[in-house]
């Protein structure tokens, strides 16, 4: 075993501290990475604060992870040491059941191993995941990266990336297409870079009238204030697609009717409570759908991370400390940061 550092949460109401512990031996197929950066995702306080349940302490988490590869087992052939790579959500799946065997092991019917929080089936233990300087995770899992890209912006990719990039392209969006986003944040601001990249037309849905000028600047063709009900009435039954980012309880029909004929809304932020339902008759009357989307497959993660490399797009960042995780928390509960948080781990150091 590796001995590691990092920051864990001891208990729900306690803050992120130095933690000390394992790294499994690597096995076979396994490869260890040396970690340099890691995002730090909404879900993560979530985890660390047990607000979803069944959170087991001590708690490391992260799944924005980029780094570089230090070691490998003996059976691996896909990457080699020096390697610069990234892990996202995952670190294992039952590989074997339909969802795996077709790609999507995001929605594993036994579900997929986190990469923290999870039930690792090396060790027997919790899975640690990546506010730490060090991981160790099957080959199967490690996603190549661009090292051209500037690396802390890369992180980001790893969930925010993914979870807007599979519902655009499972939907098709493309040229020609009309793609609205609801919502400026982690990721509504991936969801504007990347639709654009696909050549949609994208307007940005937002209750902020400031953010119209940084909207446009990543990519919105067009903002619309959704708390005005005029420019809501004006985009009426026209937008082929909707993404809808936001993580609060909203009234889902002053949305589903700016659909078009045979028009989606996918949802991809989960609400503490639940949204108030929609009205059926916003879906019968243009044969609209509802939908969801959860971050993607190892496959699609790829792609994904190939698509923005090939368009030069990564997340915009603020980098912090280590030890500034805490007050990053704070910051991030109230919306304050464009629009990731970075932890640069080479201010991790051992005490």
């Amino acid at each position: 075993m590796t001995t590691a550092i990092g920051y864990a949460a001891p208990a729900a109401d306690q803050p992120l501290t130095y933690f000390e512990f394992q790294r499994r031996p690597l096995t076979a197929t396994d490869v260890e990475i040396e970690i340099a950066y890691c995002g730090v995702c909404h879900s993560d306080l979530h985890q660390a604060r047990n607000e979803w349940g069944g959170t087991v302490f001590p708690c490391v988490p992260g799944h924005e992870i980029v780094g570089h590869v230090i070691a490998v087992g003996a059976q691996v052939h896909q990457f080699k040491v020096g390697d610069t790579v990234g892990v996202g959500c995952m670190v294992d799946s039952c590989r074997t059941c339909p969802s795996c065997e077709a790609g999507q092991e995001q929605y594993c019917d036994s579900g997929f191993v986190g990469t923290y929080n999870g039930a690792d089936k090396h060790s027997g233990g919790v899975t640690y995941g990546g506010y730490s300087n060090r991981i160790v995770v099957d080959q199967a899992f490690v996603l190549r990266v661009d090292p051209s890209l500037p690396l802390a912006g890369v992180a980001p990719l790893l969930c925010a990336g993914i979870t807007t990039y599979s519902p655009l392209r499972h939907w098709g969006v493309t040229h020609g297409h009309r793609v609205g986003v609801v919502g400026l944040g982690g990721l509504g601001h991936m969801a504007l870079k990347l639709a654009k990249a696909m050549g949609a037309e994208v307007v940005l849905f937002t209750t902020s009238a400031s953010k119209q000028a940084d909207a446009k600047r990543l990519g919105a063709d067009h903002v619309v204030i959704s708390s005005d009900a005029e420019q809501m009435k004006a985009w009426r039954n026209s937008l082929d697609f909707i993404l809808n980012t936001v993580a609060a309880p909203h009234d889902l029909d002053a949305y589903l009717n700016l659909l078009r004929l045979n028009g989606t809304m996918t949802l991809v932020g989960i609400p503490a409570e639940a949204h108030p339902s929609p009205s059926a008759y916003q879906l019968i009357a243009k044969r609209r759908s509802l939908a969801g989307s959860l971050i993607g497959g190892i496959a699609e993660t790829q792609e994904m991370l190939d698509f923005c490399a090939q368009h030069g797009i990564t997340a915009d960042i603020e980098m912090i400390a280590m030890d500034a995780i805490n007050e990053a928390f704070e910051r991030m509960l109230k919306s304050d940061v464009k629009y990731r948080f970075v932890i640069d781990m080479t201010t991790l150091k051992q005490k």
